[in-house]
């Protein structure tokens, strides 16, 4: 069976980007631009991984994150955070992630660092 992971990635190119290389991996993906899409449709896809941007135009991905650590549906799932202005530091006293991606990141890290979260 595939893997399935949820993006939550409000720039275009951003997403197309992550898609590419998440489907060549062959997982599952599917995309949400903004936290409202994503409640209303990420916990119906079943998914073994939440990959989230912190800035969105709706809300902060570190509050969604705090919110999914608290929920006994998702409290175990892995979270890996993706950011371009949060330093680790930043992101991990605000948020309890699985781990945290800098943007620009490197494509083979990418992998590697998802890989290790849901295998």
């Amino acid at each position: 069976m595939d893997k399935r992971i949820c993006v939550l990635e409000d720039n275009e190119d951003i997403r197309e980007i992550i898609g590419f290389i998440l489907e060549d991996e062959h997982y599952k993906v599917k995309y949400f631009k903004n936290i409202q899409e994503f409640r209303k449709g990420a916990l119906d896809f079943h998914a073994d991984l939440f990959l989230l941007d912190v800035m969105l135009p709706d809300g902060n991905g570190l509050d969604l994150c705090c919110e999914l650590k608290k929920l006994k549906e998702t409290a175990n799932m892995p979270i890996v955070m993706m950011s371009a202005n949060f330093s680790d530091t930043e992101m991990r006293s605000k948020c309890h992630a699985d781990d945290y991606i800098h943007k620009p990141f490197d494509i083979n890290d990418f992998v590697i660092r998802l890989n290790a979260q849901i295998h």
